[in-house]
């Protein structure tokens, strides 16, 4: 039986501010991206998700983004190679401390937002954020969707990779993410994400906007738990993908 992980964004509010139900999402998913203080989230919060996690049976992964909270870490930022080598040793550096006074580890990496996009399209960017990973612990597994710089860079440095599908974004015919700021980027209608999760998964592929079948190996799929409705729709995505055959479990449980 084929395993896949479910994985979400989670731990993306600040102070008393929430975005998203994360006790809801935790019931249903199997991996858990948390922001680290950066794009979002703040030391009370992430400690508070990481032990949501725990008690939910949930792997716990770092979800690094760029400093910019007003703007949820959606606006690109260009840094040197230096400074994002240590932004990202900041972050993953405070939520593994997290975990570990927890009595877990960090067992994945994603990033979020602008800073994700970059890392999916440009290879020199990619190959300096997987190079900092792997100098931190190397044995961190890197979420990271397939026919991207990002999955190119990681296998490269030797990293243990998972490949992610999206469950509500629209693909251009490079495999890349639609941009949000164009029509369609973002799938609402829950019967037809959950439709498109399903035949990615039977298909072993992706299609895009324009009708372009790319076949692609899948592990996980990730849904956003910032759209009102993401906990009911990510229980339908995942009695769905059962109901088809799949076993869901955490990355850290799939065979190699």
């Amino acid at each position: 039986m084929t395993n896949v992980d479910i994985n979400c964004d989670l731990g993306e509010g600040y102070g008393p501010y929430r975005m998203g139900d994360d006790a809801a999402l935790m019931k249903v998913i199997t991996s858990a991206n948390i922001a680290c203080g950066f794009h979002a989230g703040d030391p009370s919060i992430m400690v508070k998700t990481v032990q949501l996690a725990i008690d939910n049976g949930v792997d716990i992964g770092a979800h690094v983004g760029f400093a910019d909270i007003q703007g949820f870490g959606r606006r690109p930022l260009n840094l040197d190679a230096s400074e994002l080598r240590a932004m990202t040793w900041y972050q993953l550096g405070a939520l593994q401390g997290i975990a570990r006074a927890a009595g877990k580890k960090v067992q994945h990496v994603t990033f979020h937002g602008a800073l994700g996009n970059m890392c999916f399209a440009e290879a020199e960017l990619a190959a300096t954020l997987m190079a900092a990973i792997k100098a931190f612990d190397a044995s961190l597994t890197i979420i990271a969707p397939p026919m991207t710089e990002m999955e190119t860079a990681a296998l490269n440095a030797g990293l243990p990779v998972k490949r992610v599908v999206f469950a509500d974004r629209a693909y251009d015919d490079h495999g890349l993410l639609v941009s949000r700021k164009l029509p369609g980027a973002v799938i609402h209608e829950s019967e037809a994400v959950i439709e498109r999760v399903v035949r990615m998964f039977q298909d072993s592929a992706i299609t895009s906007q324009s009708g372009k079948r790319m076949p692609v190996s899948i592990d996980s799929v990730l849904v956003h738990g910032d759209t009102p409705g993401a906990a009911d729709l990510a229980a339908l995505v995942r009695a769905r993908l059962q109901q088809s055959g799949l076993q869901v479990r955490p990355i850290s449980q799939h065979r190699n």
